[in-house]
């Protein structure tokens, strides 16, 4: 499979090389209790792993990647720095039921329209390399730039699933939202 770089005005994708995962795993698995932790996914905790294991299940996911053809994640950089990664996971992968996700390591990088970018270049990369018809995404209801940007590149609410996520004492509502490749295609910005 070729490389992957999709360059944007702000960030560029690009696919995670050998020599990448020594940062990334810092990124992932430096600290107890990122800040980025606190917005993405908080009701699951975060589970440290050590350099071997993650470099064991990035070798898995490479294999895959693969045999189908696609990167299941992608690495997001500014100025030669990883700055956060995108990625896909299946859902329900005889339906094609495909979900999304982001996560921009570093603070300072948020609220920069950065991720809205690495999102859109990410949906068409993966309507260009997939047989899929749908991307989802899913986050929180306390996530409230999460769901600005799916709302900026075309998504739609699809689903609110009421006070199910409990977060450092209060509830809070699961969020699906998604786009469609006609709704994507429709769209003036597409990659």
């Amino acid at each position: 499979m070729d490389d992957v770089w999709i360059e944007g005005s702000r960030v560029i994708l690009r696919n995670v090389k050998q020599a990448d995962l020594k940062r990334l795993w810092s990124l992932k698995y430096g600290e107890v209790n990122p800040e980025w932790k606190k917005w993405d996914a908080p009701y699951y905790p975060l589970e440290l792993i050590d350099f071997n294991t993650y470099t064991d299940k990035e070798t898995k996911h490479r294999a895959y990647d693969e045999k189908v053809g696609a990167y299941s994640e992608l690495l997001m950089e500014k100025n030669n720095q990883i700055i956060g990664s995108v990625v896909y996971y299946w859902e329900h992968e005889p339906s094609r039921w495909l979900e999304i996700g982001i996560t921009i390591f570093n603070p300072k990088y948020w609220n920069g329209g950065y991720g809205t970018e690495a999102l859109k270049m990410f949906i068409g990369y993966l309507f260009e390399h997939m047989i899929i018809e749908r991307v989802g995404l899913t986050t929180w209801s306390g996530n409230e730039r999460m769901m600005a940007v799916g709302e900026k590149i075309g998504m739609q609410v699809e689903g609110r699933m009421r006070k199910c996520r409990y977060v450092n004492g209060f509830y809070y509502d699961s969020i699906r939202m998604g786009i469609l490749r006609e709704e994507w295609e429709s769209l003036k910005y597409r990659s």
